[in-house]
């Protein structure tokens, strides 16, 4: 200690001797070697990025490319079917799995933004409520602008990506290349002393088609001679090369000892790396695969698919074409960084009517070579040129393009140029779309209509991925408004008639209807009353509206897809019922509902119970009353085989056991509003338990809703008051299939207070649900345990799509007789998800990746506020001396061993060191889940967190006999630094003795 104090001094003395120095002029930034990142993929979850394994892999290998992934949430939100960890704690474990999976292909720079992984929707709004929109694209940006990457992968931001969290990653691709290239959008992140520059992504993989014909997957070069059937240009990889990864002996497959995995293999053991998610340990042979990318934009010369003579380019099927003219030279000849794309002054062209495409050329450096620019334009098309390109640094060269009088409608069309001068050649393209001249569209809202404005206001390239589909639902037996908005796209004035073509049991006040003069650029809307007159749930929920308008001289069309729901009259007792898992006389006089109809997991209907029916033909029902200011419900499942019961702490995630979830949107209007399921109430019910405490009977929670978590039970938060549940199921008392598990089902009775609704209940329109999930045997092969994990059979009274996060899709309930009390609110409350996101400043491997590439922790503000200026090993502790220019929090982590992927399964296997990291079985009973909490696997020795203050201080952190032996071999003090104005700091120091 003497020694040490002596340092301290010294130090002191030596820091306050320092000079003050002036600051050069700082030069452009630009990203070196341990930051650079030459392909960037960007998902909203741990999992989704595991498309992007095999090909890097192959890239990293071949071509000496690095991957790197934005991971916008860790998880949180999600199942546990490997612990009991929930919220942050889900997060550290799932990123981890998201780590092991991607480590083998060199791919160990996950940037992950610390957003909020609330719950399954498909709103994209209502993700960006949740992620603090502005917020994650400035750390988006920040990644970006800090890495500098050429390639951009990752979800399409179109509706088709299905999750709202999907369908947020997807546009934060988009916007975020915008951003990075824009020096007024966070102009912060361009000054001061760690300014950073504005940086111009070269290609963007975001929703585009892979569809094709030709190429294979049996050779390397596998896109070569694909022709693909849209308009992107497809880049392709070859997954069949060997891999450094090497067969252990005794391995189940079978394969020799010493040889080498595919990267096809690997990327398959990496898909399977996430327990946590009910993935299970893969053990399959893998066939070479080509991956495939649709290309949606691109700022730099690149080789098409097929040539504007029509041939096949043989430089497009190479398994380096992705990276032509970013990550590598394009073979055209011109200068790495040559810039060249292709805009028009309109995305929604006529036929006939001429419109301008603009080729914008810059040079990397220096001027441009002289050359010939010319445009390649549809058959029947004309354009003006060729036009010759100045010597200078940048150039933009504008053509008119005229489309054939005849160009056919509601298809994209494709341009081309072609740069050349002499000694090279730059190709690109992009495409617009003809539309008719008049075009009726069916009044978008919702999600629908926010989508197309994001198109319009935000990202107008997208559009070339297609606008929001036509889609609305309408209950059985009602009326709906269907407005029609006729937009002139023409440079003449327009008018004609609108009609709708109705499929059988649909009524319409007039069929066809017409509109009035509508100038160049204007619209109008055109309504119509449609009536449903079915008396029951059609079998096709789903039926088509055709949508045709006339103008002189042609025709435009769209279908709606219209969605037949189920509707009830929920009647009033005139006592309440009695919650004792009886119908009794008198308690449900109204309609019995249907539940037996699938809306997912059809392949895991292994019998006729399974399905929601009896070999009687008894079905799974429910029946719901009312009485004072509650809802009640009877409930009665089909079921053959009696699922893994959960314990308290697992009475969440309903869909990975026998569970019922009852849904109500009070309003009805939810997806009008676009909160989703987060303006309702979900009440998932386990119908027993593994809690011996509570006689193994049933537990319940609210989940993806305006309140969710636990709702019963001593893990119970209060979201629920006054909920009722009985179960006649009674647990076979062991999650080992070796007892008999066979039962026909179980009855559920429920109450369900009125009041725990976020708002109050609209008697003419409440939104309403039941869905039952039945799971049966899903204990792994080779073994006799079932299993926590989603193999769900889903059915429910309306079954369409995703209908668990779509409340346009529950059936229509109207309470007859039923008055709110006056002072419950009619707008819901703030959505509470309850499990908060991790803190990247908490997460170890996030610490040491962020000390070894330079990135900021979750891409935030980066400080240098705080210097360590001794860290050391000593019989007892660890004694840290640190610099602080002001107030912050230091959090430390003691680590020891390999920390960038901590095995997620067992083997046994003897000889798969890493990299391998246990991926490989060599028994049908490996893929056990090793200990993960609460030292993440042992690899975590000590934590602990310290307030400093301004200047120089000496902490200790004490430490058992145990721990000191951990840390001597290899130990590393990870830690992070915040201040109060949220900068960040990472540090890895390993440990002086």
């Amino acid at each position: 200690m003497k020694r040490l104090g002596v340092l301290l001094a010294v130090v002191v003395l030596l820091i306050a001797g320092l000079p003050a120095t002036a600051q050069a002029k700082a030069a452009p930034y630009k990203a070196d070697r341990a930051t650079k990142i030459d392909v960037m993929g960007e998902w909203a979850h741990p999992d989704d990025d595991t498309s992007i394994i095999g090909p890097c892999g192959v890239w990293h290998q071949r071509y000496g490319v690095k991957c790197g992934v934005i991971m916008v949430t860790r998880g949180e939100g999600g199942g546990n079917a490997a612990g009991t960890e929930l919220g942050p704690d889900l997060g550290l474990r799932r990123e981890n799995e998201d780590r092991v999976a991607h480590y083998r292909s060199g791919t160990v720079d996950i940037f992950n933004l610390d957003r909020i992984d609330f719950f399954y929707n498909q709103s994209a709004p209502l993700t960006q409520y949740f992620w603090d929109e502005e917020e994650t694209l400035r750390r988006v940006t920040r990644v970006i602008r800090t890495t500098q990457p050429e390639i951009y992968i990752g979800f399409t931001p179109t509706l088709a990506a299905g999750h709202g969290n999907h369908q947020q990653a997807g546009r934060l691709i988009w916007e975020g290349v915008l951003a990075a290239a824009d020096p007024t959008k966070f102009p912060e992140q361009l000054q001061g002393k760690n300014a950073l520059s504005t940086w111009q992504v070269k290609k963007v993989f975001s929703g585009g088609s892979t569809a094709g014909t030709g190429g294979t997957t049996t050779a390397a070069n596998c896109t070569t001679g694909l022709v693909p059937s849209g308009p992107d240009t497809v880049a392709g990889v070859w997954t069949g090369y060997d891999s450094p990864s090497k067969w252990p002996a005794g391995n189940v497959q079978g394969q020799p000892a010493g040889t080498a995995k595919s990267w096809q293999q690997v990327a398959d053991e990496g898909r399977a790396a996430y327990p946590t998610q009910s993935r299970v340990m893969f053990k399959g042979t893998s066939a070479p695969a080509c991956s495939r990318f649709g290309m949606t934009q691109a700022f730099v010369p690149f080789q098409p698919n097929t040539l504007p003579d029509g041939t096949a380019n043989p430089k497009a099927g190479l398994d380096e074409a992705i990276l032509f003219g970013a990550a590598k030279p394009d073979p055209g000849g011109l200068p790495v960084g040559t810039l060249q794309y292709l805009t028009f002054s309109r995305f929604a062209n006529v036929a006939g009517e001429p419109f301008q495409a603009t080729v914008h050329l810059q040079a990397p450096r220096g001027k441009l070579a002289k050359g010939n620019l010319k445009l390649t334009v549809p058959p029947g098309w004309t354009t003006d040129g060729p036009r010759q390109v100045p010597s200078r640094a940048d150039a933009a060269i504008t053509f008119t393009v005229t489309p054939s009088a005849t160009a056919p409608v509601n298809q994209l069309a494709k341009i081309s140029a072609l740069y050349s001068t002499g000694k090279a050649t730059g190709y690109t393209d992009n495409v617009v779309r003809i539309v008719s001249a008049t075009e009726g569209r069916f009044q978008r809202w919702g999600n629908w209509q926010e989508y197309d404005e994001w198109l319009a206001e935000t990202a107008p390239q997208a559009t070339r991925l297609g606008r929001s589909p036509a889609i609305q639902s309408i209950g059985v037996g009602r009326t709906l408004d269907v407005p029609v908005v006729v937009h002139n796209w023409s440079a003449e004035p327009q008018t004609g008639a609108v009609s709708l073509t109705l499929p059988p049991n649909f009524t319409v006040d007039a069929a066809s209807k017409t509109y009035p003069s509508i100038a160049p650029g204007a619209e109008t809307t055109v309504t119509f009353k449609v009536t449903n007159t079915d008396t029951t749930l059609p079998a096709n929920q789903n039926v088509d509206v055709p949508i045709t308008t006339t103008y002189a001289g042609g025709t435009g069309s769209e279908t709606l897809t219209l969605s037949v729901v189920p509707t009830t009259a929920i009647a009033q007792t005139t006592a309440a019922p009695t919650v004792d898992g009886k119908a009794s006389d008198g308690e449900y006089p109204g309609q019995t509902l249907d539940l037996g109809r699938i809306w997912q997991g059809a392949n895991t209907c292994t019998g006729v119970d399974d399905c929601g029916v009896s070999p009687t033909g008894e079905g799974s029902t429910a029946k719901v009353s009312w009485s004072d200011d509650a809802l009640y419900f009877f409930v009665h499942v089909r079921d053959d085989y009696q699922s893994y019961a959960v314990t308290p702490a697992e009475c969440v995630g309903h869909w990975q056991a026998d569970s019922v979830e009852i849904l109500l949107d009070p309003r009805g209007t939810a997806s009008q509003a676009l909160m989703d399921t987060a303006n309702t109430f979900k009440l998932g019910i386990f119908p027993f338990s593994n809690d011996a405490a509570n006689g193994n009977g049933p537990c319940w929670s609210r989940d993806a809703d305006n309140h969710q978590g636990y709702s019963s039970g001593s893990l119970d938060t209060g979201n629920a008051p006054g909920v009722e549940v009985k179960s006649t199921a009674t647990w076979v008392g062991s999650n080992e299939t070796t007892v008999p598990h066979t039962y026909t089902g179980y009855d559920l009775e429920v109450k369900i207070p009125l009041a725990d609704l976020p708002a109050a209940a609209d008697p003419a329109n409440l939104g309403l649900n039941i869905t039952p999930y039945d799971n049966d045997d899903t204990s792994a092969p080779g073994t006799t345990t079932l299993r926590h994990i989603d193999q769900s059979t889903r059915l429910g009274w309306s079954a369409i799509g995703s209908v668990q996060s779509d409340p346009y899709r529950w059936g229509r309930a109207t309470l007859p007789g039923y008055t709110p009390p006056a002072d419950r609110p009619t707008t819901p409350a703030p959505p509470d998800v309850s499990n908060p996101n991790l803190n990247g400043a908490l997460s170890p491997q996030t610490i040491a990746q962020s000390a070894r590439n330079h990135v900021p922790i979750s891409g935030r503000v980066p400080t240098d506020d705080l210097k360590i200026l001794y860290a050391g090993l000593r019989p007892g502790g660890v004694d840290l001396i640190t610099l602080a220019k002001g107030p912050g929090t230091a959090r430390s982590f003691l680590t020891t061993g390999e920390l960038a992927a901590i095995p997620v399964y067992t083997t046994s296997c003897t000889t798969d060191p890493p990299p391998d990291y246990g991926l490989t079985p060599c028994a049908v009973t490996d893929g056990g889940i090793p200990p993960w909490a609460p030292d993440m696997s042992g690899h975590l020795v000590k934590q602990s967190s310290k307030q400093l203050t301004r200047g120089v201080q000496h902490w200790s952190l004490p430490l058992t006999a145990a721990q000191q032996t951990k840390l001597k071999t290899d130990g590393h003090l990870l830690l992070s630094y915040e201040t109060p104005d949220n900068k960040v700091q990472a540090f890895d120091v390993k440990l002086r003795r």
